[in-house]
């Protein structure tokens, strides 16, 4: 099982990177078996989508949407801005194919200065997810900065909501990997037209 955390932040040593590398962790804890890998945007010189096939880019681009389409689940965090999600990150969900993360695992955790902005997991990334077929995971983790102390996270029911998050991600793709069927996607029927 792979299992990739993704910082939507290009800041090095960003509360996200801190958040997601807490979950990250946590999901290895509980499955050592796993191979985690924890990716950084900022690390990357991702070209913007220009919405040509994801196969032809090259670089880091190309090693980036190769490891979101290998991992079998993901932990994606974003800091908030202007109450969205990051355009690094954004670019990213333009950048992969569109069934790259069909029938996965995916956690989400946002990190902001505000609490005005924590039902951006609930109205934007929870329905990016379900656009490409995921399985959000329940409990998405919002961290403000009051959760943090000189650059430590120090909020221990925030500390508690991101293991979770990495346990569910690992025990929940387990789960999918180990059954034998296949989940259907609902067809969208077509309507027929009315002639008069």
């Amino acid at each position: 099982m792979k299992v990739l955390g993704l910082s939507g932040s290009v800041t090095l040593s960003s509360k996200t990177w801190i958040s997601v590398k807490r979950a990250i962790e946590a999901a290895k804890k509980a499955m050592p078996e796993a191979e985690a890998k924890l990716v950084h945007l900022g690390e990357y010189d991702t070209t913007l989508c220009d919405g040509r096939d994801p196969s032809l880019y090259e670089d880091d681009t190309k090693a980036l949407i190769d490891l979101i389409v290998e991992a079998d689940a993901l932990i994606i965090g974003t800091p908030v801005y202007r109450a969205s999600l990051t355009g690094a990150l954004k670019n990213v969900f333009d950048l992969i194919p569109n069934d790259s993360l069909r029938g996965k695992a995916i956690g989400f955790i946002a990190t902001g200065g505000s609490y005005h902005h924590y039902l951006v997991i609930d109205h934007q990334l929870n329905p990016l997810a379900n656009y490409f077929r995921a399985h959000v995971i329940p409990g998405g983790v919002y961290v403000h900065n009051g959760h943090f102390s000189e650059g430590e996270l120090v909020d221990e029911d925030v500390q508690s909501r991101l293991r979770k998050l990495g346990e569910a991600a690992v025990q929940l793709t387990d789960h999918l990997q180990n059954k034998d069927f296949e989940i259907q996607q609902p067809s969208i029927p077509r309507r027929k037209l009315h002639q008069t």
